[in-house]
């Protein structure tokens, strides 16, 4: 029976987004080759192997010529997949070329270099579509500079605030995440070429037998094979020195939160009760099974869901940094799929993060009355600090927790049962209380922080956030 493939049945957060294409097994696969390739070309550039076979090997690295199924299955006697790969490379390439396959490397410099390769190639569009999500909240954040809400803390109605402010604040967010995963992309991520036990003996040894100066060439053929990948040069040797793998980590499980911050808050928003924003239609999109009337807030489901998944998953990827030795037997082993889960389940968090910030509707009208459900009460803190200097903070304190009682118990606005306390009415005229009772008018500093955001945050180069 043919295995199944892994189409994101339990993941649709990912399924049929860019990150899927780029991290599947096939994928995976092609890096691999690609490894073996660059590696190849390297050493060619070297002198330690014939320029024709350095381009027989790159003609065969192709994912069509090997079984993926077959190669998954062969990883178990050798827990790893690059073993089996070498062999059926070496199938495919044939003649006098075959012998100069993976020539002097072990398994790890091609699995790591090809999982810096992957993670690239998985980065360079996340960071594309996290612009995007920047660019859309930034639009909401302008055009609702200063439409008034309900700022909530502690799940509760606090002083007002507006949807431009909190806008602005997811876009931050998201600015911060871009700017981490730029920090991974530029210079790059770095190939891994450490040989049998991280002293790249193999290679010097080729070097020693093909007539090369080998004084510096553990260097040089690090710096070529960094640029036959596009990737960069190590400092050292990383085969239990995890810190490419534990940044990724980092900057992943921040950039999940970041864009599970924008979707908690959305889910929030557009519940029934407040029905303050809601998410872009689609045709079959929010649907029930059983309840026609509902319309799910699935796109920030789906974010949340990821960001809820890639901290722990992470998490493991740090611990694996207890790798024994120089080559480790199982902290290695076990960041793959680790790994490979946090950039597509991030990767189809921001795709889809695109989706619901460029069409995220917010309500100003449901704003405005859920900013008024409690009658007043939500602009008692600016009362206070009017009234405190006027009748000392006590007094002050005394009246308005009179006035808020009452309001409540005779379900009155705050400002008609303020106006009949004689102690207020002599300090404050109707037009000032009028003034001071309206939740749109105390919105703070709101505008002026949006303003000083966008001002701060707007340059963003093509394909790389600047440090902001």
């Amino acid at each position: 029976m043919t295995a199944d493939p892994d189409a994101g049945l339990l993941s649709p957060v990912r399924a049929g987004t860019p990150a899927e294409t780029a991290t599947g097994d096939g994928a995976w696969l092609q890096a691999m080759l690609d490894a073996e390739a660059a590696l190849a070309r390297a050493q060619a550039t070297l002198g330690t192997v014939p320029a024709e076979a350095a381009a027989s090997i790159t003609a065969a690295a192709r994912t069509g010529d090997i079984d993926v199924v077959a190669l998954a299955r062969e990883a178990r006697a050798t827990a790893n997949p690059v073993v089996g790969l070498v062999k059926a490379l070496t199938s495919v390439v044939g003649g006098t070329a075959a012998e100069y396959v993976h020539r002097g490397s072990t398994s790890q410099d091609i699995f790591d270099t090809a999982m810096m390769l992957v993670a690239t190639r998985t980065l360079e569009p996340l960071v594309t579509d996290l612009e995007a999500v920047a660019e859309a909240l930034g639009s909401l954040a302008l055009a609702h500079r200063d439409t008034p809400m309900a700022g909530r803390t502690l799940t509760a109605h606090a002083v007002p605030t507006t949807f431009g402010l909190k806008a602005a604040g997811w876009r931050r967010l998201v600015l911060d995440a871009a700017e981490r995963v730029g920090r991974l992309l530029e210079p790059g991520l770095p190939v891994s070429l450490g040989g049998a036990a991280g002293t790249l003996a193999a290679y010097v040894e080729y070097a020693r037998i093909s007539g090369v100066d080998t004084a510096d060439y553990a260097e040089r053929l690090t710096a070529a094979f960094a640029e036959e990948t596009g990737l960069a040069v190590p400092a050292l040797p990383w085969h239990t020195l995890r810190t490419p793998v534990a940044d990724i980590a980092a900057a992943i499980a921040f950039t999940s939160g970041a864009l599970g911050k924008l979707a908690v808050d959305v889910e929030t928003l557009t519940r029934t009760e407040l029905a303050e924003v809601t998410e872009p239609a689609a045709d079959g999109r929010g649907g029930s099974s059983a309840m026609p009337h509902k319309r799910n807030p699935v796109l920030a489901t789906l974010i949340r869901s990821a960001a809820l998944q890639v901290p722990v998953l992470a998490a493991g990827l740090t611990q694996s940094m207890l790798a024994e030795d120089e080559r480790s037997a199982g902290a290695w082993h076990a960041e793959w799929q680790l790994l490979r889960e946090c950039l597509r389940l991030t990767g189809g968090a921001a795709h889809t993060a695109v989706e619901l910030a460029r069409g995220l509707e917010p309500q100003p009208g449901r704003m405005r009355r859920n900013l008024d459900a409690t009658n007043g009460l939500i602009v008692s803190e600016r009362l206070s600090t009017v009234l405190a200097p006027l009748l000392g903070k006590e007094k002050a304190k005394e009246l308005l927790g009179k006035a808020s009682a009452r309001a409540i118990e005779e379900n009155r606005t705050l400002r008609d049962v303020l106006g009949e306390f004689r102690a207020i009415t002599d300090v404050l005229s109707a037009s000032e209380l009028d003034e001071l009772s309206d939740p749109g008018g105390y919105t703070g500093a709101a505008g002026a922080l949006v303003d000083g955001e966008m001002r701060r945050s707007e340059a963003i180069r093509p394909g790389r956030p600047e440090k902001l």
